[in-house]
């Protein structure tokens, strides 16, 4: 079962990339007292994602803040590593945090993984947004399979007040 509008995101540690490296980050510092808007990609330089899923909330961070985000947060099931390398080319700095999620621990506990096997990918979490205010979800947008939409940064963005 997936996480809901209203659920509370699980309290673990999540890896944050920095420049100095991997970085612990707990849900609860993430998120406490703050709105963050989360997006979750399938994979760190895959087209789509690249091209597209990432760039938008980089082109619309100013927009975000504007309507109350604090902190904008990108997760993946790859390495901080990765993840650092994919911001660095993406040119993400100061607008969208990168989040590693290697083992896949944060997806399988918001319930939102799929199989990507037969890619060569393993377990993968799903492409989605939400929007977490004082750790609780209060908006949550699932592509279903092979889509992109409804977790873009424009619509996340056209549902805040």
């Amino acid at each position: 079962m997936s996480i809901n509008v209203g659920d509370k995101v699980p309290a673990m540690t999540l890896i944050k990339a920095t420049a100095d490296g991997p970085a612990p980050l707990s849900t609860a510092d993430l998120f406490n007292g703050r709105t963050v808007a989360l997006f979750s990609v399938p994979g760190a330089f895959t087209p789509t994602c690249s091209a597209r899923h990432l760039p938008g909330y980089v082109d619309n961070a100013e927009a975000l803040a504007a309507k109350g985000v604090d902190e904008i947060v990108c997760v993946s099931v790859n390495d901080a590593f990765v993840m650092a390398a994919w911001g660095k080319s993406a040119g993400v700095d100061g607008k969208v945090t990168m989040i590693a999620d290697g083992n896949g621990d944060f997806s399988k506990a918001l319930g939102l993984t799929f199989d990507g096997s037969n890619f060569g990918m393993g377990l993968r979490g799903q492409r989605f947004s939400m929007i977490v205010k004082d750790g609780t979800v209060t908006g949550l947008n699932i592509e279903p399979p092979g889509a992109f939409g409804v977790s873009s940064a424009e619509h996340l963005l056209g549902q805040l007040a």
